[in-house]
């Protein structure tokens, strides 16, 4: 099984199966195809039949959307829980997973994914302060809904695939220095502290590749500077 995925800094869709199945100790070789480089959109077209990464191939198997992606491993690995097991809370998660997928797009304009950066916070805009707020409420609503005061401080108890989807907002919000309340905020310091986030992490860290259009805000941090 190989997952093809771009660059680690910046493609905040091939960090959340990646995550995911590192989290669930799934198997897979990695393959990376530096976004914006010489040729790399002939090598994604290859594989993947939509010219974008994340995608997984799987024998005669190819798996090209993230919430595809999600599905087929939770069809394939089923005692991997990859969705939480409880039907309510697992109908929540996917909910709030597709929600994540087809939303939120001034986040991901105004704050493009930078793993590796921390800026000195700026106002929000109105709507991105609104994508802000419709987030942590989800937030919120899984922990207070599906989870008890013995679980691990995920959405829903353990590291499900609604953790993958959420995580490059996780990623966000520390890198633009965004106020959480304290719920959200011990969300954001358990996902950064997961050992596959931390890998993930450390792996941006090694990357030569910057895209300059995407590191435009006044840094405060960054950790490629001290590698």
């Amino acid at each position: 099984m190989r997952l093809y995925v771009g660059n680690k800094v910046y493609s905040s869709w091939s960090l959340r199966p990646w995550l995911v199945m590192k989290a669930k100790a799934i198997a897979f070789e990695e393959q990376l195809i530096p976004l914006r480089d010489s040729g790399s959109s002939d090598r994604i077209r290859q594989v993947s039949p939509s010219g974008k990464v994340p995608c997984l191939v799987d024998g005669k198997a190819v798996v090209w959307e993230t919430t595809a992606i999600m599905e087929y491993l939770a069809e394939k690995f089923p005692k991997a829980e990859v969705w939480p097991e409880e039907q309510g809370a697992r109908a929540h998660a996917r909910s709030v997973a597709a929600e994540m997928h087809a939303g939120f797009t001034s986040l991901r304009k105004h704050c493009p994914m930078v793993m590796t950066q921390r800026f000195k916070p700026q106002p929000l805009p109105t709507e991105v302060q609104a994508d802000v707020t419709r987030i942590t409420q989800i937030w919120n609503e899984a922990r207070t809904q599906f989870t008890g005061r013995s679980h691990p401080p995920f959405l829903y108890g353990e590291f499900t695939a609604a953790d993958g989807m959420y995580a490059p907002v996780v990623s966000r919000f520390h890198t633009y220095g965004i106020r959480l309340d304290a719920v959200s905020q011990a969300y954001v310091d358990a996902m950064r502290a997961h050992p596959a986030y931390q890998e993930w992490l450390a792996g941006a860290v090694a990357e030569p590749w910057v895209l300059a259009q995407n590191e435009t805000e006044t840094i405060i941090e960054d950790l490629r500077a001290k590698k």
